[in-house]
């Protein structure tokens, strides 16, 4: 079975090709209810028929955008018509309308936008300030709100619980049995009258209709949580000015006129327009299908919904939101495929595909036996040809009985199961920290064999403060602001001066010590003219302005990581504040200056000016020579709480964690021994000089790498694609950048930080970590375990009830020519394995004995070797049991009498209940004898039960008409449950035999 579905029933936890998808819907045949058993699997037609529209859309879109600018050029000297401005748009405050707006951004109408008077004429008309954004008057909002809408999606209605009930009644046997449940209704009246005529028919209909209005609800949560779970993926919070103050506010709260701040990686929150800014390059693939990104400025100052920054920073103005945007009426167009099934729902697909298969066999060949005994039994009596009434409704169970076998044999519940259990594990995940975007990463966690860490914010904490420096050749501790203002005190002037400038500057972040140096931002700011800002990226590991000074010279300021930097410097401010030259002592000195830090454990930044000449232009690149080296400066980033210990969890659950980090290998080997990362035998090395390795060279040293310092992104790439595909590891790889999406894009689980990160790296990452903490990685490594291990105790139920449901009826029609379990008893047996039995088994929370086992990795098969003992044992004993009560049982109770055979199959069917009851309190542990270990922690499992059990009762001393049962005695009741109870000890006994 195992190889059977590997080679036909296998698919990649992401980016699986169509002709996978395709390959095992065909093999499929047998499917009881395509919509439930599909319904959360890829809608291939519809994504089909998706990815043409968006085609069709990006071609129209590119045509419209070309066609404009071309058309642009032709009409310079025409005059545009007169705009005239809806009465209740004027009435409201406004001086323009959203059809308007929309027109002049989706067209890129320049001479529009200019006859509106450009941005500022805009911003008027929007009653606006591009300084200060809008006011938080909630008046004034509402109003603007109601002439130009809300910044969200037109999205489509969720499905009502009766849907669900309807979805469920369309599965194939319960119709069937639907229509002989009519007939027998319809035949028993006729030959014995109502009500009693109508006790069979009535009993298998409020079966169904039971196991109908379980499944429904059970689907109906399911399709709640993942609403709830969706929401929470769209949740996207931008910066935005308003009343003057910078805020974080959330997308769905924008409005036409808001001043939005973008930077590197955000996706652009709704159309708008340039205000002013930096090196913007815009990608707008998800819009043109255009790879070449668009320079945005004050002469293309046009921004588009759905678009991503690649570089740059910038202020723009809202425009049009919502269903009024280009990339609202894009989506629009666009009917969901839905996400890619995970490879655990297509494998047990595939189980319940050959397990249907052999369960189909089966009921035909027990119907085919029950009727042979039937006519048998007829041409003795020589009545073959003469049909009475009570042999109608004999041949119509047998019939019953042979669908309801289908119903019980053909596990539907299998691929359902593992989307209970996602949907339960993403729901408490989001509790610990961690948003599930897709489906796959929450199994696909569980195998990984390999984490790629970033260092800062995830080992670390983030909250940096500069302890050391090397100013004008002066190394000092500076951990406290007097050591800082005692330092400001020691050094000249002009020294102080250019630090403070390229401090206030030059930053995208906090500027504390600054402060503590005594220095003013604001009037810092202010002095000076800022014309060019080149923001950091972990490419270029470095970043930098240009300057205006107020006598009109120019000077740019560089910051970056100090052996770039100081690569890049000639010159050095000495003690005495003079310029002088870097001679080779200096540069020794200052890179000794720079090791002792990183050996320290702190993060090393270099700063650096230059004098530029007049002729330097803001369009030419800032220099990346020629500088004075003003000094280094020491940081410390402390290793998070807890974070040792969750790397030792992780050695001990045999994931090897690797860091990747853009910093000095000496800061990095100390940061990584800090943590635990960094081993005796462990490699560490530079990105530069893994990047010269050759293939063969770079495949000896990966399996012990466990630091890469100075890494690129594409360096990050490299090694997971290298640890995926070389060395066969299911590789975890965490990063926060636009550069990362690659790398998260390449591994098989991709974690996105959820503070530090961006809104491309989010995008194209599978989980995103909320709290930015490497503890919550190894809790979600934690939950996809559990959830794989779930999956496995419930397939192990399943298969086990299976077995025995398929063996006891079709041994039974061939040795007696009855079958001891009815359609209603089944479909309660079915109910039982099923859904009741994905409930309980399928949501266990996690334990730490979790992360003391070796991990899965890509290849473990899926039914173990200790999943097939514990089945094939339990099986036999349950068959052993069941038949030895058919054959003996009337001997054993002393049964005597007309009542004896419906007292003995009631005792049967009670037994056999039992046997489920107590063998899925087994099935909490595969291998673990203490199966009752927490037993109480998970409410789910304990009412489950308790629910089964209160029902079994009813049916067996109340519903007995219907079920085809009869009351049992004290004695009775206490052996059945015993029998059942056995079970336990064996289950213990077989956990013991090693496989």
């Amino acid at each position: 079975m195992e190889s059977y579905y590997l080679n036909n029933f296998e698919v990649k936890p992401k980016h699986s090709s169509e002709e996978a998808l395709q390959k095992w819907r065909k093999l499929c045949g047998f499917v009881k209810n395509p919509k439930r058993r599909f319904r959360f699997t890829a809608n291939l037609s519809k994504r089909y028929e998706a990815q043409a529209m968006r085609r069709t859309n990006q071609e129209k879109f590119r045509v419209a955008v070309l066609v404009s600018k071309a058309a642009y050029q032709f009409i310079q000297g025409m005059q545009p018509s007169d705009y005239t401005v809806p009465e209740e748009v004027k009435a409201a405050g406004f001086g323009i309308c959203g059809e308007e707006l929309g027109s002049i951004v989706e067209g890129h109408d320049l001479k529009k936008l200019n006859v509106h008077g450009g941005v500022a004429g805009i911003a008027e008309k929007l009653c606006t300030s591009t300084l200060n954004g809008l006011t938080t008057d909630s008046d004034l909002l509402n109003r603007r709100q109601e002439i130009f809408g809300i910044n969200k999606f037109t999205e489509s209605e969720g499905r009502s619980f009766l849907v669900f009930v309807w979805e469920a009644l369309q599965d194939m046997t319960l119709m069937i049995l639907g229509v002989c449940a009519f007939v027998s209704l319809l035949v028993g009246i006729i030959m014995e009258g109502w009500p009693n005529g109508a006790h069979d028919g009535l009993g298998i209909v409020a079966s169904i209709l039971l196991v109908v209005f379980v499944t429904a609800t059970s689907d109906y949560r399911q399709s709640l949580q993942f609403k709830d779970l969706d929401k929470e993926k769209k949740k996207i919070a931008i910066q935005v000015m308003r009343n003057g103050y910078r805020q974080k506010m959330s997308i769905y709260d924008l409005l036409p006129g808001d001043i939005v701040h973008l930077a590197i990686g955000d996706q652009v929150p709704a159309d708008g327009v340039f205000v002013s800014g930096f090196s913007v390059l815009i990608d707008e693939s998800s819009l043109t299908g255009e790879s070449e990104p668009v320079m945005v400025t004050a002469d293309n100052p046009f921004l588009l919904s759905g678009t991503k920054v690649q570089d740059g920073s910038c202020k723009m103005m809202v425009t049009s939101v919502g269903m009024r945007t280009q990339w609202g009426k894009l989506m629009a167009t666009l009917s969901e495929g839905g996400d890619d099934e995970t490879p655990l729902q297509v494998k047990l697909n595939g189980v319940a595909t050959i397990i249907g298969k052999v369960g189909l066999f089966f009921a035909i060949v027990t119907f085919a036996v029950l009727v042979q005994g039937l006519m048998s039994r007829k041409w003795q009596d020589g009545t073959y040809l003469r049909w009475s009434g009570d042999e109608a409704l004999e041949m119509l169970e047998f019939f019953a009985v042979a669908v309801t076998i289908v119903v019980v044999a053909v596990p539907e519940g299998l691929p359902l199961a593992v989307t209970l259990s996602l949907a339960f594990a993403m729901k408490k995940m989001m509790n610990d920290k961690a948003l599930v975007r897709h489906l796959a990463a929450c199994e696909t966690m569980g195998s990984s064999t390999c984490i790629c860490s970033d260092k800062t914010g995830t080992l670390t904490t983030n909250h940096m403060a500069v302890v050391k420096s090397c100013i004008c050749m002066n190394v000092r501790e500076v951990s406290k602001p007097l050591d800082a203002s005692s330092l400001c005190s020691e050094l000249p002037d002009s020294a102080v001066k250019i630090l403070l400038q390229s401090i206030f500057n030059n930053t995208g972040g906090e500027v504390v010590f600054g402060l503590s140096l005594g220095g003013n931002f604001h009037a810092e700011r202010q002095a000076s003219k800022l014309l060019k800002v080149e923001p950091f990226n972990s490419v270029k590991k470095r970043m930098g302005v240009v300057l205006e000074l107020p006598e009109g010279s120019l000077r740019a300021h560089s910051k970056g990581a100090s052996e770039i930097i100081l690569a890049a410097c000639d010159k050095v401010i000495n003690a005495n504040g003079e310029i002088v030259p870097l001679d080779e002592a200096t540069i020794n000195y200052l890179n000794d200056t720079i090791n002792q830090f990183a050996n320290e454990a702190l993060r090393t930044l270099c700063l650096a000016y230059m004098e530029l000449e007049n002729g330097f232009s803001v369009e030419n690149p800032i220099p990346v020579s020629g500088y004075t080296c003003i000094g280094v400066v020491g940081i410390k980033d402390p290793v998070r709480p807890g974070v040792k210990e969750s790397v030792a969890v992780c050695r001990s659950a045999g994931i090897t964690v690797r860091m990747v980090t853009g910093d000095n290998i000496n800061t990095a080997k100390a940061i990584a021994r800090e943590c635990g990362i960094l081993t005796d035998d462990g490699i560490a090395i530079e990105g530069p000089e893994f990047r010269e390795k050759s293939e063969e060279e770079m495949l000896k040293i990966i399996p012990k790498l466990q630091v890469m310092a100075r890494s690129s992104p594409l360096d990050k790439h490299t090694l997971v694609k290298h640890l995926r595909t070389s060395l066969g590891e299911v590789v975890a790889v965490t990063g926060d950048g636009t550069n990362d999406a690659p790398a998260l894009h390449e591994a098989d689980i991709g974690l996105a930080m959820g503070i530090a990160g961006t809104e491309v790296a989010k995008e194209s990452a599978d989980v995103i970590i909320l709290d930015d903490n490497f503890s919550t990685i190894v809790t979600v490594a934690k939950w996809g375990r559990s959830v794989y291990i779930n999956i496995q105790k419930f397939v192990q139920f399943q298969l086990t009830v299976n077995v025995v449901a398929l063996v006891v009826n079709f041994s039974s029609a061939c040795l007696t020519g009855t079958a001891p379990l009815t359609a209603v008893q089944l479909l309660w047996v079915n109910m039982i394995m099923d859904t009741l039995g994905a409930l309980a088994l399928a949501t266990e929370p996690p334990n730490d004995d979790l992360m003391k086992r070796s991990p899965v990795g890509r290849k473990g098969n899926f039914i173990s070797n200790v999943m097939w003992r514990n089945i094939l044992g339990q099986s036999l004993y349950q068959f052993v049991v069941i038949w030895l009560l058919q054959s003996k049982g009337k001997g054993i109770f002393g049964l005597e009498g007309p009542d004896s055979d419906l007292i003995l199959n009631t005792l049967i069917f009670n037994s056999f209940v039992f046997c489920q009851i107590f063998n899925e309190v087994s099935s909490r542990e595969m291998e673990e004898i203490d199966v009752f270990k927490g037993i109480l922690n998970n409410y789910v499992f304990v009412a489950v039960l308790s629910c089964t059990v209160i029902f079994q009762i009813i049916i067996i001393e109340f519903l007995g008409t219907f079920a085809n049962t009869t009351p049992l005695t004290f004695a009775q009741w206490f052996l059945s449950v015993f029998i059942g109870f056995l079970g336990m000890p064996i289950a213990a006994g077989l956990k013991m035999i090693p496989v």
